[in-house]
């Protein structure tokens, strides 16, 4: 698939999921998204700063940085997806908060910002390096970078459990594009804010819990949130493909079930900060 192509995917896929995405994760800030506060802190946004969210989402971030900033403040929240844009404006736009449609690798402002952050959204830039280069020259001299990603598919076993075995029923099950898991290595993520020209680059690993309930409801949730054309080839796999396919998860998430049959998941993420 070309670069433009995947583009294109990739915001019909988030058109689709973005209020999905929201009302599970984003908008609860439940599981993974433990970590905004964490990011912030550790990037030291301060009130009055002036800050860049790029693949803002449905604003997870934005929201938070604008309450962070206050009025004397000012975020700006970027993303592909019109949709998530849309639900994250339902959210309510603090006057110190603006949303804008764009490309992370390419989107531009005149004014420099006092950070820029990324949550959970490095791992889809078909480029990241351009997208950080882009943002190292939208950020004022002293300015500082937070970057988001999830751990491997061993340290995030709600998307292990369920993508080991689905690839074995289906090789090509993943969208086409850029590897997801790429920067799961603090290796790789370090190596690439470096290669984009920061500086003081440093990668914490942290853990946050997310149970998802019983198996049942663990399955149902997953298969309710995926795309839709994901969706259609787990469920025509047939009757006894998805039923085996079931039970293979189900033994891969036995180490995280407890006995009253509520699985609790651990899942590490990735904080890098670097400074300009």
């Amino acid at each position: 698939m070309s670069t433009a192509g995947y583009k294109l995917d990739s915001i019909a896929r988030w058109n689709e999921v973005a209020p999905r995405y929201h009302s599970r994760w984003a908008g609860p800030g439940t599981g993974p998204f433990g970590c905004t506060d964490d990011m912030l802190e550790m990037v030291g946004v301060s009130p009055g700063a002036t800050v860049l969210d790029l693949a803002c989402g449905t604003g997870a971030a934005s929201r938070r940085l604008a309450r962070r900033v206050g009025p004397s403040g000012r975020v700006v929240g970027v993303d592909t997806s019109r949709v998530a844009l849309r639900v994250a404006k339902q959210c309510g736009v603090p006057p110190n908060l603006a949303y804008v449609n764009g490309d992370a690798e390419s989107v531009s402002f005149a004014a420099g910002f006092d950070a820029v952050v990324c949550q959970f959204g490095l791992f889809f830039f078909p480029d990241a390096g351009a997208a950080l280069r882009n943002a190292l020259v939208m950020t004022v001299s002293g300015g500082r970078l937070g970057i988001v990603v999830h751990g491997s598919r061993e340290e995030v076993p709600y998307y292990g459990c369920i993508i080991q075995e689905v690839l074995s029923y289906i090789p090509d099950y993943l969208p086409g594009g850029p590897a997801l898991d790429r920067y799961s290595d603090g290796r790789a993520l370090r190596e690439e804010a470096e290669g984009a020209g920061y500086g003081n680059v440093l990668v914490r690993a942290l853990t946050y819990r997310y149970s998802p309930g019983d198996f049942d409801s663990y399955w149902k949730g997953y298969v309710g949130y995926i795309p839709e054309a994901q969706r259609r080839r787990i469920l025509s796999l047939g009757a006894d493909a998805l039923k085996e396919l079931r039970e293979a998860v189900r033994r891969r998430t036995k180490p995280y079930t407890c006995p009253d049959g509520t699985i609790q998941f651990p899942w590490q993420v990735l904080i890098l900060t670097a400074s300009v």
